[in-house]
């Protein structure tokens, strides 16, 4: 009598408990946060997303240049169709984004950020992410240790053709 009763406490305590899952949807539960790499007028923004296994996520990147600009989103995507996403940044301004996946975690995308071009890439390295960023002209990215900046190129020394005798 007392192993049914345990038992069907057990059993009752499990229901009761998974019950309180049934309201977190599945792709809440299985998500991936990654770094995000992004150049939105002129400037480096970096941060991470959250992606969840239904497609949604979230956003937060803030800018390198002036780091009290942030910027929160949301997008939504699928492997067939890509990704669609906005921004809103606390300078007021706001952005539209599309994105392609490489992987399930990795990827790459394009957009306007205050009538400026954008462009970005999540789950990439810094290297990973050179031939998907627009970088403006005369910058590059550089790493300096764990650090990400948009640096200027410096100017192309030429030697001189002609030689002291």
């Amino acid at each position: 009598m007392r192993d049914g009763i345990l038992t069907m406490t057990t059993g009752l305590v499990a229901s009761i408990g998974l019950g309180g899952w049934a309201n977190v949807s599945a792709g809440e539960l299985f998500s991936k946060v990654g770094p995000v790499i992004a150049i939105m007028a002129d400037d480096l923004f970096l941060g991470e997303a959250v992606g969840h296994l239904s497609g949604a996520g979230t956003i937060a990147i803030h800018s390198q240049r002036n780091p009290s600009v942030t910027c929160l989103g949301t997008f939504t995507s699928s492997a067939e169709l890509g990704g669609l996403g906005q921004l809103r940044c606390s300078n007021g301004t706001t952005g539209t984004y599309h994105f392609k996946r490489l992987s399930m975690e990795k990827g790459y995308g394009a957009g306007r950020y205050s009538q400026r071009s954008m462009s970005f890439t999540y789950g990439l390295t810094a290297d990973e992410s050179k031939p998907y960023l627009k970088l403006p002209p005369g910058k590059k990215l550089e790493e300096s240790g764990k650090t990400l900046e948009l640096v200027e190129i410096a100017p192309v020394r030429r030697r001189s053709s002609l030689t002291a005798k």
